[in-house]
């Protein structure tokens, strides 16, 4: 059930409950409390539509680091995680995508990003902790631009996380 849903039916109740009969005898009115106990659901119900919506990173292995040398194919600059698409050689020396989950565009900017940092085409070096089931993807730590400049933090890989560093 939805907010929308959840304040309609309150709204329905106290309506029905506040409407006055004929008859003297049978005088409703919604109590006091049931008005309240609506408006404090409500309020929970809007607090808790966050706090549903947002993952943990169970499915990274934050026990390993990986370094990617591969070309941006893509870079999504979206809420609420951002995206890099990273085209890597495989063992066969085929190419495969890696999709690696980074913050928000708010946090990246804060630390220096901007929605034309990666491009396509663009050959970077990136540290990420690998997807757990062993799929191409992962969460991302750092990358180093063609001209050198790093972002990220590449010292995670022994912080507090914990873990050693695959290459």
């Amino acid at each position: 059930m939805d907010l929308l849903q959840v304040s309609e039916s309150c709204a329905m109740l106290v309506g029905k409950f506040s409407q006055k009969e004929t008859r003297p005898e049978k005088h409703l009115e919604v109590p006091m409390k049931f008005k309240t106990l609506c408006l404090a659901g409500i309020a929970l119900t809007v607090i808790a539509i966050p706090a549903v919506a947002h993952h943990s990173f169970a499915m990274f292995d934050a026990s390993k680091t990986v370094t990617l040398q591969g070309t941006v194919k893509e870079f999504h600059w979206t809420n609420p995680h951002s995206w890099i698409f990273l085209m890597v050689e495989n063992a066969e020396g085929q190419p495969a995508e890696w999709a690696i989950e980074l913050g928000s565009p708010g946090g990246l900017a804060r630390q220096g990003w901007v929605p034309k940092t990666l491009t396509p085409g663009m050959n970077v070096k990136m540290v990420i902790r690998p997807l757990k089931d062993g799929k191409t993807g992962g969460q991302f730590l750092a990358v180093t631009l063609p001209d050198g400049t790093q972002l990220g933090d590449p010292s995670t890989s022994g912080g507090r996380r914990g873990g050693n560093r695959v290459d």
